[in-house]
């Protein structure tokens, strides 16, 4: 076969894979999808620690007098590319938000929970456009740029459900695990997010602002940090909690590894952020925090799936999906 040939089939089973979908590929989507909005988060915190928040000082234009990146005498070229080239990378994210909603629409075998999960990605795609042009139009003030990561994360978790249910049957969710890990899941749900929050005020109050227009949250560093520190101990002590109690009651291995994992990234996580603090917070550590804290959340919401099942996919062979979906 020649590379033309090749590309030409690789380029059609990729407009398959959404157009005419099977539960693999609809699955593959999803997990893009998580990808995708986990690394939007993590370039968007690049755009804010290079201090280019305001590379493109106006939205939805970069400048007032055009669309692209121009000569601006306020605003260093550097800047403006790492800033426009965050909004080019929304297109992307937007794509495949609607990749996974049209696999979840033309699935032959249509699910309602998948297709209301996968409408909530260009949604929420759509709104955090808009919430960003927001951001930029009030200069970066923090309350705003708190709620821009918050929405990330919020995001991440509509992704992650998808992904979960796509790989999953719509039976009622059944225990696998003891009452007590249960108890311990949901309670590490609400630890992971108290801390999110924690953080988010705390790299509000830090010294990178996105630029030097920026306002900052009026608390004292050292508190706000203290806070959000703490927060992470009772994290720790959960995720500690959730493994010891899934091994002494033997639980799915699935559960006890999915707990190991959201473990170390923890440690991992914690150790990262004692390294920013002892060094003055540098800017590459914070946005290595950052994708640690989209890690955790991901790793959270992975320990919480695999500790409950939704019964088997009531689904065709992948082949006859495959035939029944190109005829469609």
């Amino acid at each position: 076969m020649n590379p033309v040939s090749r590309l030409t089939d690789r380029l059609r089973a990729f407009h398959m894979s959404y157009w005419a979908p099977t539960v693999r590929t609809m699955h593959r989507w999803a997990l893009v999808a998580v990808i995708a909005n986990a690394g939007i988060t993590v370039t968007g915190a690049t755009v804010r620690v290079t201090k280019s928040g305001l590379g493109c000082p106006t939205w939805p234009t970069c400048t007032p007098d055009s669309l692209i990146p121009v000569a601006h005498p306020e605003h260093s070229p550097i800047n403006m590319a790492i800033e426009f080239g965050n909004r080019m990378l929304t297109f992307a994210v937007l794509f495949t938000a609607l990749a996974c909603l049209l696999a979840a629409i033309r699935l032959p075998q249509r699910r309602t929970s998948l297709v209301v999960l996968a409408w909530l990605q260009p949604v929420g795609v759509a709104f955090q456009a808009l919430w960003g042009g927001l951001v930029v139009r009030t200069m970066l003030n923090p309350v705003t740029v708190s709620v821009h990561f918050v929405a990330s994360i919020a995001l991440v978790a509509a992704c992650w459900a998808l992904y979960a249910r796509a790989g999953e049957g719509d039976g009622p969710a059944k225990p696998l695990v003891a009452p007590a890990a249960r108890v311990i899941g949901s309670l590490l749900i609400v630890a992971v997010l108290t801390v999110v929050l924690a953080g988010v005020v705390t790299t509000g109050t830090g010294p990178h602002s996105g630029d030097v227009a920026a306002s900052r949250f009026d608390f004292d560093l050292e508190t706000v940090a203290r806070i959000h520190g703490t927060s992470v101990y009772a994290v720790v002590a959960l995720t500690a909690g959730l493994w010891l109690v899934l091994r002494a009651t033997g639980a799915p291995a699935r559960a006890v590894r999915a707990s190991a994992v959201l473990f170390g990234v923890v440690l991992a996580q914690g150790a990262v952020g004692y390294l920013s603090w002892f060094l003055a917070i540098p800017a590459y550590l914070v946005a290595l925090h950052v994708l640690g804290a989209t890690l955790v959340w991901i790793a959270t919401l992975n320990a919480f799936t695999s500790l409950r099942v939704r019964g088997p996919l009531a689904t065709a062979p992948t082949d006859v999906l495959v035939a029944t979906s190109r005829g469609s």
